[in-house]
């Protein structure tokens, strides 16, 4: 009886220290944004209180591949923060049993996003990252992803027609055209 009883309430621990649900990672956009399957839907999660290097960036590439490696066709169970302004859920992810917030930091593959961080460890693993030169702390002078997207914006605006020059527009099966005196021609 007493036996019983002792492998009932281990049972329960057990089954109170799952996670309550376990997703299939079905898409890695970047080194910072995944997509699981929630209820036979596709559900974007963007990675709490850490920012990747952009796709175009030094390290874009391999961030995601880092992403990719921990999280691709796993199941990963994720803890909601917000909603961001892309309707992307903000969460910490956790796949295969490893925090890959925290990895992505550790291995250099990402910045702590002081503006957003409630992770107080994430700071010092960000640290001794970069004094061990590990991923991204590799490069010279690496630049964050923050700035690089406003360096991006700038470059895009100071890029643009004058008002009385033509716009190349792009058609929906990827030609290039301009409209002139109300006609259109193409390449540009």
């Amino acid at each position: 009886m007493l036996q019983n009883m002792a492998n009932a309430i281990f049972a329960l621990l057990i089954f109170l220290a799952l996670p309550a649900y376990a997703y299939q990672v079905i898409g890695i956009a970047d080194g910072d944004t995944l997509t699981l399957l929630v209820d036979r839907k596709p559900l974007k999660i963007r990675l709490s209180d850490i920012d990747a290097p952009e796709k175009k960036q030094a390290f874009g590439q391999r961030s995601k591949e880092s992403l990719s490696n921990l999280c691709w066709g796993k199941d990963a169970t994720f803890k909601a923060q917000t909603v961001d302004r892309y309707g992307r859920t903000v969460a910490r992810v956790t796949c295969a049993g490893i925090d890959v917030n925290r990895i992505q930091v550790e291995r250099g593959m990402a910045w702590v996003y002081d503006r957003y961080n409630t992770d107080s460890n994430l700071p010092s693993m960000q640290t001794a990252a970069r004094l061990s030169r590990k991923g991204l702390w590799a490069d010279k002078s690496p630049m964050p992803p923050w700035e690089f997207r406003h360096s991006v914006k700038q470059i895009s605006y100071q890029s643009r027609p004058a008002a009385n020059e033509p716009t190349c527009h792009t058609g929906p099966r990827g030609g290039r055209f301009q409209i002139i005196n109300g006609r259109k021609r193409y390449g540009c």
